[in-house]
C-alpha cells in the first residue's frame, strides 16, 4: 500500500505490460529448454538406430551448439537490422525448418541430414537467445537481474524435464529393451528393416514441433513485447566507455564468455551422457532414460531457490562462488566415493547420484554470469550478448572430449573433463569478473 496525494491509502499498481513481457520471455526460455534438452534422448537413440560410436553420437550436441558460435555475430546484425520482435520470428521459422529436415532424414536414415536439421535449430536459437537473455537482463534493476534469470532458468528446466520424457514416450516401446539386445544378432536385411522402422518414429514428433515453432513466430511478432534500446547509456557508463571502440576492450565480458563456454559445456556433458553412463552401470535404456529429467529437476529446484534468495539473502556474485566451489567438490566425490545404492527404484553405483546433484551446482551459474559479464557495456550490450551466446558452443566441444575419452578409456574416467571446467569457473567467480584492462604483463583486477 502507498499514500495518494490526499493521504488515503491505495493498492500498489501493477505494470501488466512488464508482467506480460516477462511471461512472453518465459515462454521463449521454455522453448529453448524443450528443443535443447530433448537431445539427451536423441544421442542414445541415434547411437542405436544409426549404428554410431560415442564420438559420432555426440555430434548431435556438436551440430546443435556449434551453430551458436558460427551464427552469433550474424544474429547480432540481424537483430540490429530487424529489431527483437521480427528477429525472434525469423529465429522461430529457422528452427521450424530444422525440425522439418528430420522428415527426409528419417525416411532415408541419413545421419548427416539429422545433423543439418539440428544445426538449423541451433541457428534459430542463436538468434533467439541473445534477444531473450539481453532483454530479461535489462528489463529491471541490475540487482534483481539474477533473480529474473533464475525465473527464466526455471522455465527452461521445466521444459527440460518434460521434453526427454515426451520424446521417449513417442519413440520408445515397452518391448524395445529386448529389441535392442537382438539387433546385433540380426542378419543385415532384417537389421536394416528394424532400424528403418525405429528411426522413422521421430517423423511425427518433429513435424508437430515444426508447426508449433512456425506458429510461435507469428504470435511473438504480433505480441505486445516491446523493443528495447540497448544503445542508451547512463552518463556514468558513457563516460567510462568513451574511449572504447571494440567489444574486445571489455575483458570481463570475454572472460565471461569463456566461463559460459565451460559452464554450458560441463552441464550439457553431464545431462547428455548420463543415459549412456547409466547403461554402462548395467541399467537398461528404458530405465536410464529418466536420469536427464532427474538432473534437470534438481537444476530447476536450484533456480527456484535463486528466485527466493537473490538478492534479498545473497547476491549473484556470491551465488556464483558457492555454485562453482560446490561443483568441484561434487566432481571429486564422483570419482572418490563408490558403492551400490538403491534410490528412487534404481539400484546403481553411488557415483551417478553425484552426477545428478551436480545439477544443483549448475543451476544458477548462467543466471549469475550474465549480469556480471554485461555490466557496464552500454551501447556494446547487444554485441556483448551475442559474444556470450557464442559461449554456448562449449556444449558442442566439451562433450566431444568426453566422447573421445569414453571411446578410449571408459564412460566413468571420461568425466575428468569436468574438473578443469569448474576450476576456471571458480577463477571467474573470484577474480575474472572484475578484470577491467588487458595487459601483456598482468591483468588489472579490481576486487569489489
Amino acid at each position: 500500500m502507498k499514500k495518494s496525494i490526499n493521504g488515503n491509502y491505495r493498492p500498489f499498481s501493477v505494470n501488466w505490460s512488464t508482467v506480460i513481457s516477462i511471461a512472453i520471455i518465459g515462454l521463449l526460455f521454455f522453448i529453448f529448454g524443450f528443443t535443447t534438452w530433448i537431445n539427451a534422448i536423441l544421442i542414445p537413440y541415434f547411437k542405436i538406430s544409426c549404428e554410431l560410436n560415442y564420438v559420432q553420437s555426440l555430434l548431435v550436441a556438436f551440430a546443435f551448439y556449434i551453430a551458436y558460435f558460427v551464427m552469433a555475430i550474424p544474429a547480432a546484425h540481424l537483430l540490429d537490422k530487424f529489431g527483437f520482435k521480427k528477429g525472434i520470428m525469423i529465429g522461430f521459422w529457422i528452427m521450424a525448418m530444422g525440425a522439418l529436415i528430420f522428415v527426409p532424414a528419417a525416411l532415408t536414415r541419413t545421419y548427416g541430414l539429422f545433423l543439418l536439421g539440428l544445426f538449423s535449430i541451433g541457428t534459430g536459437l542463436a538468434i533467439l537467445q541473445p534477444a531473450a537473455n539481453t532483454y530479461i537482463t535489462m528489463i529491471g534493476s541490475k540487482e534483481n537481474a539474477a533473480q529474473r534469470m533464475s525465473i527464466m532458468g526455471a522455465c527452461n528446466k521445466t521444459a527440460g524435464i518434460i521434453a526427454p520424457l515426451l520424446l521417449a514416450a513417442a519413440i520408445f516401446r515397452p518391448t524395445d529393451t529386448e529389441l535392442f539386445r537382438q539387433i546385433p544378432l540380426m542378419d543385415e536385411v532384417t537389421r536394416d528393416a528394424v532400424l528403418d522402422e525405429l528411426i522413422r518414429r521421430v517423423i511425427v514428433p518433429y513435424a508437430i514441433m515444426a508447426a508449433v515453432l512456425f506458429g510461435l513466430g507469428l504470435i511473438i511478432r504480433y505480441s505486445i513485447l516491446p523493443e528495447i534500446d540497448t544503445n542508451k547509456e547512463t552518463s556514468e557508463v558513457a563516460s567510462a566507455n568513451s574511449g572504447k571502440t571494440s567489444i574486445i576492450q571489455f575483458p570481463h565480458l570475454i572472460l565471461g564468455a569463456v566461463a559460459l563456454f565451460l559452464h554450458v559445456g560441463s552441464q550439457v556433458t553431464g545431462i547428455n551422457t548420463v543415459i549412456v553412463y547409466a547403461q554402462s552401470l548395467g541399467l537398461p535404456l528404458l530405465e536410464a532414460k529418466v536420469f536427464p529429467s532427474y538432473i534437470l529437476g534438481i537444476t530447476m529446484f536450484g533456480c527456484l531457490l535463486g528466485i527466493v534468495l537473490i538478492p534479498k539473502f545473497i547476491n549473484h556474485l556470491n551465488v556464483l562462488r558457492v555454485c562453482t566451489t560446490s561443483a568441484i567438490v561434487l566432481t571429486l566425490l564422483f570419482f572418490l566415493v563408490r558403492g551400490q545404492v538403491t534410490f528412487l527404484g534404481h539400484t546403481s553405483n553411488l557415483s551417478i547420484w553425484f552426477l545428478v546433484i551436480l545439477g544443483l551446482s549448475n543451476s544458477l551459474m548462467w543466471s549469475a554470469i550474465w549480469p556480471l559479464a554485461l555490466n557496464g557495456l552500454g551501447r556494446f550490450t547487444k554485441m556483448g550478448g551475442s559474444i556470450l551466446i557464442m559461449g554456448l558452443c562449449g556444449s558442442a566441444i566439451v562433450p566431444i572430449f568426453y566422447g573421445y575419452f569414453a571411446d578410449h578409456y571408459n564412460t566413468h574416467t571420461a568425466y575428468w573433463v569436468l574438473l578443469p571446467c569448474y576450476i576456471y569457473l571458480v577463477y571467474y567467480a573470484y577474480y575474472g569478473y572484475s578484470v577491467k584492462n588487458w595487459s601483456l604483463k598482468k591483468l588489472t583486477v579490481n576486487i569489489k
